[in-house]
């Protein structure tokens, strides 16, 4: 099979959450350790570190890996979603994993995967230990990919656990309350492992320290340490949390042996998007007009995104947007900007809301905006009607952004 063959038969053949949401969710470890068995435990090779939460996961982990990386550790980063590229998802010091390593992994193991009907989310997680296995990575930096507790990534031991904060998000998955969010995302936690809260939440506050105790897991709440915050090449002002807890994580890291120094974390925080590739974080794609996309898609997310978005300078603001079907729309109306004009559309993707649904809700509260066949022709409308004055924003969901940048 070709590159392309091997990613359309992972696509379609075998479930992929982000692309159809609800069928491919598995609460359940078992396919998971069937796989790390079957390719001799890669994952017991390399240091690692877990990182879970609501928002800020992804941002967090490419800082971690930026840092670790300027220090001189060969450091493989897992993520997820990809925006553009499959590969994206696993790297190795900023460099994707090749496409003959991919094709190579799902020829090899093919039988297997489809004997023991393992979804697109297990297959690349043994994919991606296997490979920072065969690389020899001194350590690997572990995005959670929905939950913790049940994910798939929840079989390593790791050097210290990270959770950036709780929300109300998959809430169809992980529970309705902040509680029960925080008690699957909680389960990263493990026994005498040291875990980082990046945020303080009166309601998931308690939750963390039962886990913590009943797993004798040290823990700290980065927000309530003092630190000194560092500069990033990240411009959203919500990367200040972020940077909060990656500098706990970097304290907790060097107690256990990591060589890390003040100058490591300078240049690491200030070279994300070159140490690592990182996109879709408040990236500024143009000037004149301003041009912005982020990928922030939850509450939590957007109202940090909007308040910066608000203080930009700007006559005229032109909002390209569309959601996934399982979004709570109505939620995220009251921080979207009523001014503003919008262009919606449907990401390329089976999850994608149909865009004269979402108008329709739009409409329904006041909004002003016209439906569009795509996201780039909401895009190119959006830049004809702009002045050099103007600003544009791109965002709503992973998938919007991943279709322009």
């Amino acid at each position: 099979m070709t590159y392309q063959d091997t990613l359309n038969w992972m696509f379609s053949q075998l479930p992929m959450y982000q692309r159809q949401g609800n069928s491919a969710f598995k609460k359940d470890l078992s396919n998971t350790l069937k796989i790390s068995e079957y390719l001799n435990f890669p994952e017991k090779n390399f240091k690692s570190i877990h990182v879970a939460g609501t928002n800020g996961k992804g941002s967090t982990s490419h800082m971690l890996a930026s840092i670790l990386q300027e220090a001189g550790y060969k450091v493989g980063l897992y993520t997820s979603p990809h925006l553009k590229d499959f590969r994206e998802r696993i790297k190795i010091n900023g460099q994707v994993v090749s496409k003959q390593f991919v094709t190579d992994f799902i020829k090899r193991n093919k039988s297997f995967l489809e004997t023991n009907a393992l979804s697109f989310f297990e297959m690349t997680v043994g994919m991606a230990f296997d490979y920072f296995s065969k690389q020899k990575v001194d350590v690997a930096v572990i995005e959670v990919g929905l939950g913790g507790r049940l994910d798939s990534t929840n079989i390593i031991t790791p050097e210290i656990s990270v959770i950036t904060n709780i929300g109300l998000d998959h809430t169809q998955f992980l529970g309705d309350t902040l509680r029960e969010i925080a008690f699957e995302k909680g389960g990263i936690i493990k026994q005498n492992i040291p875990v980082v809260i990046g945020e303080t939440q009166v309601e998931t506050k308690s939750v963390f320290m039962d886990l913590a105790s009943k797993n004798n897991a040290k823990i700290t709440f980065a927000d309530k340490e003092i630190i000194d915050v560092f500069k990033s090449d990240l411009k959203g002002i919500y990367q200040e949390k972020n940077i909060k807890t990656v500098l706990q994580t970097i304290k907790e890291l060097k107690k256990k042996g990591f060589e890390i120094n003040q100058n490591h974390i300078e240049m690491g925080l200030l070279q994300v998007v070159k140490n690592t590739g990182l996109m879709g974080r408040w990236q500024v794609l143009q000037q004149n007009p301003k041009v912005i996309c982020d990928t922030a898609h939850n509450k939590e997310g957007l109202r940090y995104v909007m308040k910066q978005l608000l203080n930009e300078p700007y006559h005229v603001l032109h909002m390209v947007f569309g959601v996934v079907n399982d979004k709570d729309v109505i939620s995220i109306l009251p921080l979207l900007p009523k001014t503003a004009i919008y262009y919606f559309c449907k990401p390329d993707i089976p999850r994608g809301l149909d865009a004269n649904k979402l108008r329709d809700v739009f409409i329904s509260y006041g909004f002003v905006g016209e439906v569009y066949g795509s996201v780039k022709e909401a895009y190119m409308a959006a830049k004809m009607k702009a002045t050099q004055q103007d600003c544009i924003y791109i965002g709503g969901s992973t998938f919007v952004v991943a279709e322009i940048v």
